[in-house]
């Protein structure tokens, strides 16, 4: 991606080399591909540097739009500070519910912590749902239920309460981001939260 300086300001974005008019002058495409930058610089084209360094996971954080600024020597596109997404749930105000948009104290917007244990809810559900079979055959013929699915049915649970727990204590939202961020030791990834237990066959 390019840009196009005229008095310093930046007047106009390349997002694919092509012929263009510079001043009264047509310059063909081939110039973004034979020309050096500082030639290309010198009729006020300049390649695009990226800085993300501010960009953070979208599943976290709300960024910001990127920004464009030439100094001279460089055109830069950067982001600025985002900022955290909620982690609880966000209430309609006394304010809010005098401007009709909801009843003080209900949940306007439901927060991480909220979507995070819902999601947890239906994995949990749908590995359960695995071995549901078993209860039915259990109960409308009276067949046993093998230990081994008994016991991983009630360590999935076991497993989701503390999970439950973990992300309903975390403090903030770089908290729930740590919890669910992968680590390597010794060739082993892990994360904080940790894995719902998996039925060995």
């Amino acid at each position: 991606m390019y840009a196009l300086v005229t008095n310093n300001e930046i007047t106009k974005f390349i997002n694919h080399p092509k012929s263009l008019v510079i001043g009264d002058v047509r310059y063909p495409a081939k110039i973004f591909s034979v020309w050096s930058a500082s030639e290309l610089n010198a009729i006020g084209i300049y390649e695009v540097v990226f800085d993300n360094s501010n960009f953070k996971d979208e599943k976290w954080y709300i960024n910001t739009n990127q920004s464009y600024d030439f100094d001279g020597n460089e055109v830069t596109a950067s982001y600025e500070t985002a900022t955290p997404k909620a982690h609880a749930d966000t209430l309609w105000t006394a304010q809010d519910e005098i401007d009709g948009k909801g009843t003080e104290g209900e949940v306007a917007t439901r927060g991480l912590k909220y979507n995070l244990i819902r999601d947890l809810k239906i994995t949990v559900a749908n590995i359960l749902a695995e071995t549901d079979w078993y209860i039915t055959r259990n109960t409308e013929k009276s067949t046993a239920i093998p230990s081994a699915i008994s016991t991983h049915r009630d360590a999935v649970r076991t497993k989701q309460a503390s999970m439950e727990t973990a992300i309903t204590n975390a403090s903030d939202t770089p908290a729930l981001e740590t919890l669910y961020t992968y680590t390597t030791t010794d060739g082993v990834q892990s994360r904080p939260l940790g894995e719902l237990p998996i039925l060995e066959s």
